[in-house]
C-alpha cells in the first residue's frame, strides 16, 4: 500500500528559515509516537535544525541524516540534506536567504513526491514578499502545486473536525474577486470540492453549501447581481445533475448561526470570507489541503509568524494535525482506489456486512 511497507513516507518541507517553521518541525517530531503512524522526511540541513533544536526547550529531538530516499530509517525521523552550504539563519526576519532556502526545500521534496519516493508532503509556511522571483513566479504552495502536478484546477480547502470550508479565489485582491467569479469557474471549484469529500474524507454523497458574494447574498439583486446571475445558476445546474449543492447564502447569517452545521463544506467567494470565520472557529488546529492533485498536500492553517520566531512560543498544534491528516488522506485514497478497483469486491463486503446484521437481528 505504501512506499515503505506498512507506514507512508511523508516528506516535510521547513517552510522561510527565519519563520516558525523549523520549530514546529522540532516539537512536532519530538514525541517519538508519531514514528508509529509514518516515517517523516525533513527537507533541510542539519545545521538549520540544530541551530533551531538549541532554542527549543524541553525538545528530545533526534534525527537519522541521508541523501539517499531509498535507504530510510524507518523508527527515526530522517533529514534530507537539501544544501551543505552554511545559510545565515535570522529569526524573526524577512531575508533573502530565509526565502531562497524555503523554495529549495520545497522544490526538492516536490520533486520526490512526483517521483514516487513519497507518499505526501506538509508543507511548512513561506513568505510571499521573498519567495516569488522568476524561477519561483508564484503566490504560494497552491498554485505551484498545480502546475507542477499538471492540474487543471485545484481547491484550497481548510478543514477540522467541525467544518471545511473551501475557497474559489485565493490570494488574490478584493478589487479583483468580482470580475473573477464565473460559473464556469463556481461548477470546477464545486466539482473538484464534491470529488475530494468523495475520495479523500470518504463522504459518498456530500452536501455543500455555497455562499454568496455580496451582502445579503446581493439582496434579490439590491446590491449587486453577481449572486443573481453567476452563482445561483451554477448552483441551479449542478442541482439539476443531482448534486447536493445549495446557496446562495448570506455569510454573516450563515456562520452566525452556525447552518455549516448541516453541510459537509463550505464553498465561499474570497480569501477572507471563508478564513476569518474558519480560524475562529478552528482554534488554531485548522489544517490546510490542497484538493485537486493527483498527490497528498497538507499545510498549518498559519503563516510564518516572524513576531515569535525563535523565542520558543509556536504553537505546533496545527502543524502536527496536518501530519496527522497526511497520513490519513494517504489511508483514505488507497481504501477508495481497492474499493472503486474492483467492484465485485465491495459489493461483496457489503454483502457480507447486510447478512452479518441480519444474523445479529435474528
Amino acid at each position: 500500500m505504501y512506499i515503505h511497507k506498512d507506514k507512508p513516507v511523508i516528506g516535510i518541507t521547513t517552510g522561510d528559515l527565519n519563520g516558525i517553521g523549523p520549530e514546529l518541525i522540532i516539537k512536532t517530531f519530538s514525541d517519538n509516537r508519531i514514528l508509529d503512524l509514518c516515517i517523516p522526511v525533513i527537507f533541510a540541513s542539519n545545521k538549520v535544525l540544530n541551530f533551531y533544536r538549541k532554542l527549543v526547550a524541553d525538545a528530545p529531538f533526534n534525527f537519522s541524516s541521508t541523501k539517499d530516499l531509498s535507504n530510510l530509517h524507518p523508527k527515526q525521523v530522517n533529514v534530507f540534506t537539501c544544501w551543505d552550504e552554511e545559510v545565515p539563519i535570522q529569526p524573526g526576519n524577512l531575508t533573502e536567504h530565509g526565502g531562497k532556502y524555503a523554495v529549495r526545500s520545497l522544490m526538492v521534496a516536490t520533486q520526490c513526491l512526483k517521483d514516487g519516493q513519497l507518499d505526501a508532503i506538509v508543507t511548512a509556511p513561506i513568505h510571499k514578499a521573498n519567495t516569488q522571483s522568476a524561477d519561483f513566479p508564484y503566490t504560494g504552495h497552491t498554485p505551484f502545486l498545480k502546475e507542477k502536478f499538471g492540474a487543471k484546477d485545484v481547491v484550497m480547502l481548510l478543514y477540522n473536525n467541525a467544518l471545511k470550508v473551501a475557497l474559489v479565489t485565493e490570494h488574490i485582491p478584493v478589487a479583483q474577486v468580482a470580475q473573477s467569479i464565473t460559473k464556469e469557474l463556481l461548477i470546477s471549484k464545486l466539482a473538484i470540492l464534491k470529488d475530494s469529500l468523495v475520495k479523500d474524507f470518504g463522504i459518498d454523497k456530500p452536501k455543500i453549501a455555497v455562499l454568496g458574494l455580496n451582502p445579503h447574498a446581493g439582496d434579490g439583486g439590491q446590491i449587486g447581481n453577481e449572486d443573481q446571475n453567476i452563482i445561483k445558476p451554477a448552483i441551479d445546474a449542478l442541482q439539476q445533475q443531482g448534486q447536493l449543492v445549495y446557496g446562495p447564502y448570506s455569510a454573516d447569517a450563515f456562520f452566525a448561526r452556525a447552518s455549516y452545521t448541516a453541510f459537509d463544506a463550505v464553498l465561499a467567494m474570497y480569501h477572507d470570507q471563508g478564513l476569518i470565520p474558519f480560524k475562529t472557529l478552528a482554534h488554531g488546529e485548522g489544517v490546510n489541503y490542497t484538493a485537486g492533485l493527483p498527490v497528498v498536500r497538507t499545510s498549518p492553517d498559519h503563516g510564518t509568524a516572524f513576531d515569535i520566531a525563535g523565542k520558543d512560543l509556536a504553537d505546533p498544534s496545527s502543524f502536527r494535525e496536518a501530519v496527522f491528516q497526511a497520513i490519513d488522506l494517504v489511508r483514505q485514497r488507497a481504501e477508495y482506489a481497492a474499493n472503486t478497483a474492483n467492484p465485485m469486491r465491495r459489493g461483496r463486503i457489503e454483502k457480507e456486512k447486510e447478512n452479518s446484521t441480519s444474523e445479529k437481528m435474528e
